[in-house]
């Protein structure tokens, strides 16, 4: 088992530093050794073997001002030319070259450490993209793009500069706005692309209700956020802020309605005991169940069935 994990660390190529990656690229060693920005236009697509995995010990931001082709996204595959935003965060493993963006686009580098002292150190994480899939990435509209373009633009031109002891502060400052823009930027995807995540939520609904009619809770327990999002194929993250935006819910809340709907259909159609729906559904006790219930109804279970007689 020990020679197997072994194995398995050993087929991940872990890139340390910034200054590492710009050697495996066959670039110039960056001027700061925590920060970088990379064309990659202009870089060997031969530098990562195809299906290699990747893990970085720092933050990617990566900028494709145009994307050909389609798509996965959720269940289903979307045509789509705009440009687009995609994030990785440390430790995160990918593979080679799909998840690298296909060596296109410019990517912005950064190691923890260089904002670490700075608000963003501690804000950073709450940025939830950063937890994405990649095929979960920020498509940009004409005026998006262009504001990207331009923030990417003033990076570019501070590394050329010499650094001084404003650099950081500046460099650390434009990173911020670049992530502030794309909170907005993916809520507002999240609001345009309606027809796409309403198809997910219309999935994620025949989801649950299959899992409760084929009693999955007797077997499994409740349905987790992990379970919905992998049957989902979507990154646990996005799930919950994509619903957050849409129905002001997270997927954990999401599905508590939903096992709550399904008992309010079980006393009120039923002569089930209060324990024999509550373990039917997945609770270990039927007091988690029956807790649960009084929370979001505000009456018991019985209370709830005793108002249908």
């Amino acid at each position: 088992m020990a020679t197997k994990k072994m194995q398995t660390q050993a087929d991940i190529n872990h890139i340390k530093s910034i200054s590492q990656l710009m050697r495996i690229l066959g670039l110039s060693a960056p001027l700061h050794p925590m920060v970088a920005l990379v064309d990659y236009n202009h870089v060997s697509i031969d530098m990562f073997p195809r299906g290699q995995k990747i893990s970085l010990d720092f933050y990617k931001i990566s900028f494709k001002p145009t994307f050909t082709g389609h798509l996965k996204y959720g269940q289903g595959y979307y045509d789509f030319e705009e440009g687009g935003l995609a994030f990785l965060k440390p430790k995160q493993i990918v593979f080679s070259p799909e998840d690298l963006e296909s060596y296109e686009g410019i990517a912005l580098y950064f190691h923890p450490d260089f904002v670490r002292n700075y608000p963003l150190g501690k804000t950073i994480n709450q940025h939830g993209f950063f937890s994405y899939d990649v095929s979960e990435a920020l498509f940009l509209s004409a005026k998006e793009k262009e504001i990207i373009a331009n923030l990417f633009t003033i990076i570019t031109n501070e590394l050329d500069n010499n650094i001084d002891s404003f650099s950081q502060d500046v460099l650390v400052s434009q990173i911020e706005l670049l992530l502030n823009y794309s909170n907005r930027f993916y809520n507002r995807q999240f609001i345009t692309r309606k027809a796409i995540n309403h198809d997910i939520i219309s999935s994620l609904d025949r989801l649950l209700n299959s899992y409760f009619e084929e009693e999955n809770g007797l077997k499994n327990g409740l349905p987790s956020v992990k379970y919905i999002s992998t049957e989902l194929k979507l990154s646990q993250r996005y799930l919950s802020d994509m619903l957050s935006s849409l129905t002001g819910l997270t997927t954990q809340q999401y599905i508590q309605n939903a096992i709550i709907e399904k008992a309010k259909e079980r006393l009120s159609t039923t002569t089930l005991s209060v324990s024999e729906i509550a373990y039917e559904l997945g609770f270990e006790h039927s007091q988690s169940f029956s807790k649960l219930f009084k929370t979001k109804t505000k009456v018991s279970p019985l209370e709830f069935r005793q108002s249908f007689n």
